[in-house]
């Protein structure tokens, strides 16, 4: 998978970097998606979390994790035309993951386990997100919750 990872808080140790690239990695695995598929994930506090969550989701306060997944065909979107004789194919990015390290720790806290568990459960959250899950009826929320708890175990970040 190619990932970014942006620390807006400057506070994100290289540990946990290094965890949100591997369980993303193993996540994408998981789901047998191309190796050169594209994503982000940008860390941030519950301020800018907050100003996010208004702007775009209407919802006045902070959030874990925001994902924005982008959309195969926009139809106002100029469209790249390749030569027929290309050796090449343009990877698939997914979208961007946005995570609350505040809400990392909060979270962590009020469930009583890790912190490392909790950020590996709000960026497989994401990034599942991104992948054409939801939660929005039972059902789909039974599937979702399903493979990302299948996910994190098999990864090892267990309750």
């Amino acid at each position: 998978m190619d990932l970014e990872v942006y620390d807006n808080t400057e506070r994100v140790s290289s540990e946990w970097k290094t965890l949100i690239c591997e369980i993303l990695d193993f996540a994408g695995d998981y789901l047998k998606l191309p190796s050169d598929t594209e994503m982000s994930v940008t860390l941030m506090d519950n301020n800018e979390i907050h100003r996010i969550n208004k702007e775009y989701r209407g919802v006045d306060k902070p959030t874990d994790v925001i994902s924005f997944a982008i959309e195969e065909e926009d139809p106002n979107e100029i469209p790249i035309i390749l030569p027929d004789e290309a050796e090449f194919e343009i990877p698939k990015n997914i979208g961007d993951i946005m995570v609350s390290i505040d809400k990392v720790k909060e979270q962590a806290e009020y469930l009583g386990h890790s912190q490392e568990r909790e950020l590996g459960f709000l960026v497989v959250h994401g990034f599942l997100h991104l992948n054409g899950y939801d939660h929005m009826q039972a059902e789909d929320e039974k599937e979702m919750f399903g493979l990302q708890r299948e996910i994190l175990e098999a990864y090892g970040l267990k309750r």
